[in-house]
């Protein structure tokens, strides 16, 4: 691979030993990018070439869900640039994109004793340390939140830069010229973006930058909201033609002169020790270049990687494991936690406990942990010199994991090169950087460039599942003869799960192992880790509770987090309600909605697409909602299940689901999410658990967790509502809805309740 400055990522340095106050002062960085041959720049976002090329930066980690168009069109469109000329490249790293709306919503984790005391201090401190921190990271769906108006910003004014220099050649006002697919233009003289860039890069642009009307946004067609649509995007995907052909390249496709391939043997878990291996097992075997030994791991460099892979069987390395985990210990501590352990709560709304005098309906929900295997495995490449270290590596916390593999190295942050890749999926995965730390150590010690790529057991054994969570569900039912019965006045939600959220917080923030981020959150209440128990159903009185346990399990993010489990809880006991009091599910939600008009169309669009029949009589068919996010940003979905018997038992055959996602800047990488997540909350819903014996995950391969096939993928039909509202992620929103949704389609069609996910975790 030929290196070049254009794909580096490198940060600004950042002093030491400053007053307690300097953060609070103003603060400017020196523009990052750096201009190629006969390129021009005209922000941190975007640089314009000669060729009429308009490159874009994008400091968000690509990893499937399309960022890298997604920006791209956002400065497209407001620039007035023809998309057939729109180039990206992956942003330096740099305060200049601070990530704001995810460290203020972090902001307990990386800093709990500033955080919560008002939202402006919030937000003002969430301002400084994204920057002063470069905090970048690319998770929770907050990529256009963050960028979109900065984007857009630069474009306005790269827009009117090039207006002004036109403007002056033709002797005119520049507010009186066009740009529009590439061109600056007026009346009948036209000049390219190409020709303009040099002049209209000196300029000094409006202040404030002259943004067009409306903000950047793929029209809805009236097919498209009935979810028939079959025009081509006018925005398709940047990085869709390499993925096809296969030039797109990966962490694992980098090659370096004088590269040599590691593999690498981990214990069980992070608190387990290395205690021995067999090195004269290698002593005959060709193109070994090196062993490194870790307290934790061992590894193999070799010519090749199947050589390297092939030694550590070989050697046959032995580990001791201090925290033998059990699933059915993991079980057995949520049990006991649930029924009797200490609550903390993390929401109240209406008359909150005061509303609750008794309980009349009561039910109990089960959720396992659950792997984000992402198909491609931790990867990365790495060159050490003694003094400086470059990195290539897919992350999506990249400033987080330059700090860790600068730590391990005993070096400054400064003296560590990162080169952005993009992740073959991740799920949250590459949030973790156990890899950077390793693949430091092993270039350390090898003394040449090398590659690590783990093995999917490896992966599987490094993986932080999503935690385990057991909730407990209650609620006082309206009086008979205060309207239909089955109306709820009071709901108690009680979440037994790890503090997910604090520990990875531990990990990612202060560079903990599992145990002593376990250990520093054990005990502690999380209100991520019970994200999502409030419904948007309007209930007079409501509370949430947490009770933290520590299962011995170190737990992470995954996809849908907390919502996976919360969704499932919630919109299976509602159904549960409705059933008991022959109330028809659809109409029984839909009373409980009061003013959210946009998830009442969300159900009634899907169910017509579904052709809902009110999922009595062993119709096979389920119904289920959600939202994420607050009511005025959040998104909405709605999604109906249908299950038909198949060889064997029966089979979700349709999925019909509706979603309100606000603004949608580009309708086919939304259906694209939707969809996404629609199949992996399937294989949360009827795969299989995973398992660990004595320490050791009994799940070790694809096939141990049904991901779903090919084959098991059912009919899905989208209708996406046109809607007014500011863009919202729909990356999870199916992971959240798909599981209840085919529960109660189960429960239609058996007459069996299942109440523990996997669905079929326990057999019918």
């Amino acid at each position: 691979m030929q290196v070049s400055r254009r794909g580096l990522a490198a940060g600004a340095a950042v002093g030491g030993g400053l007053l307690v106050a300097w953060w609070w002062l103003p603060r400017s960085f020196p523009n990052p990018l750096t201009a190629g041959e006969g390129e021009y720049i005209f922000d941190a976002w975007l640089k314009i070439g000669r060729d009429g090329v308009v490159t874009v930066a994008v400091p968000q980690l690509e990893m499937g869900q399309g960022i890298s168009t997604l920006l791209p069109q956002v400065i497209g469109q407001e620039l007035g640039a023809d998309w057939r000329q729109i180039a990206v490249e992956p942003a330096p790293i740099s305060g200049v994109y601070g990530n704001v709306p995810l460290a203020r919503r972090w902001a307990h984790l990386w800093d709990p004793m500033t955080a919560g005391f008002s939202d402006d201090l919030d937000k003002s401190i969430a301002d400084r340390l994204s920057a002063t921190e470069r905090f970048t990271a690319t998770a929770d769906g907050t990529s256009i939140a963050a960028f979109e108006a900065p984007c857009r910003n630069a474009a306005a004014a790269a827009r009117a830069m090039l207006a002004m220099e036109a403007a002056e050649r033709w002797g005119t006002k520049w507010e009186a010229c066009k740009v529009e697919a590439g061109f600056v233009s007026l009346r009948d003289q036209r000049a390219s973006f190409g020709e303009l860039a040099q002049g209209a890069a000196k300029r000094y642009p409006p202040d404030p930058p002259p943004l067009r009307p409306d903000p950047p946004a793929e029209e809805i067609f009236s097919a498209v909201a009935a979810g028939n649509a079959s025009e081509a995007s006018p925005f398709p995907r940047i990085d869709l033609p390499s993925k096809v052909d296969g030039s797109h390249q990966f962490a694992g496709d980098i090659r370096l002169p004088g590269m040599v391939f590691a593999a690498i043997r981990h214990g069980p878990s992070d608190a387990s020790e290395l205690t021995g291996f067999t090195e004269d097992a290698v002593a005959q075997l060709r193109g070994i270049k090196g062993i490194v030994k870790s307290k934790r791991w061992l590894a193999v460099a070799a010519t090749t990687w199947w050589g390297a892979h092939q030694a550590l069987d070989a050697m046959q390395p032995q580990f001791k494991v201090s925290y033998p985990v059990e699933s059915v210990e993991v079980a057995a501590r949520l049990d006991t936690f649930l029924k009797g352990g200490d609550a903390y709560r993390v929401a109240e709304t209406g008359f909150g406990s005061a509303g609750m005098e008794r309980v009349d309906f009561a039910r109990r929900y089960e959720v396992e942990p659950a792997l984000a295997a992402p198909l491609e495995t931790a990867s990365a490449a790495a060159r050490f010199d003694g003094a400086r270290l470059e990195l290539w590596m897919a992350t999506q916390a990249p400033e987080q994991a330059r700090r860790a593999a600068a730590r391990a190295l005993g070096i400054t942050v400064e003296s560590v090169v990162l080169y952005p890749m993009p992740a073959g999926g991740s799920f949250d995965a590459r949030l973790e950087h156990d890899h950077a730390i390793e693949i430091a150590l092993i270039a350390r010690e090898v003394n040449a460039p090398v590659q690590l790529t783990w093995p999917r057991r490896e992966e599987m054994i490094r993986s932080r599942p999503r935690a385990p969570a057991y909730t407990l569900m209650g609620a006082q039912l309206a009086q008979p003869n205060a309207g239909l019965a089955g109306g709820i006045d009071a709901l108690r939600v009680r979440i037994a799960c790890p503090p997910s959220a604090l520990e990875f917080g531990e990990r990612l923030f202060r560079d903990r192992t599992s145990w002593a981020a376990i250990r520093e959150s054990a005990g502690q209440k999380d209100a991520l880790a019970c994200e999502g128990a409030v419904p948007p159903y309007k209930v007079p009185s409501l509370v949430v509770e947490h009770v933290p346990v520590e299962v011995g399990l170190p737990t992470g993010r995954v996809r849908g987090n907390a919502h996976s489990y919360t969704a499932f809880a919630m919109e299976s006991f509602l159904d549960e309600i409705a059933v008991a009091h022959s109330r028809e599910p659809l109409s029984y939600r839909t009373s409980m909605l009061g003013d959210d008009i946009r998830m009442a169309a969300c159900l009634q669009r899907a169910a017509q697409l579904a052709e809902w029949n009110g999922g009595a009589d062993q119709s096979g068919q389920g119904l289920a909602c959600h939202r994420i996010g607050d009511v005025d940003t959040g998104g909405r979905i709605a999604c109906v299940a249908t299950v038909r018997g198949a060889q064997g038992g029966l089979r979700v055959v349709k999925l019909s689901v509706a979603v309100d996602i606000g603004r949608i800047i580009n309708r086919d990488i939304a259906r694209q999410q939707i969809e996404g997540g629609l199949i992996f909350g399937l294989g949360l819903a009827l795969g299989s658990a995973p398992r660990w014996r004595a320490g050791l995950p009994a799940t070790l391969n694809y096939e141990d967790i049904g991901v779903p096939t090919l084959t098991d993928c059912p009919e899905i039909e989208i209708a996406l509502i046109p809607s007014g509202a500011p863009p919202a992620d729909p990356g999870e929103l199916g992971v959240a809805v798909a599981p209840p949704a085919i529960a109660n389609a189960l429960f239609s069609a058996t007459g069996l309740r299942l109440r523990r996910l996997p669905l079929l975790s326990d057999g019918l």
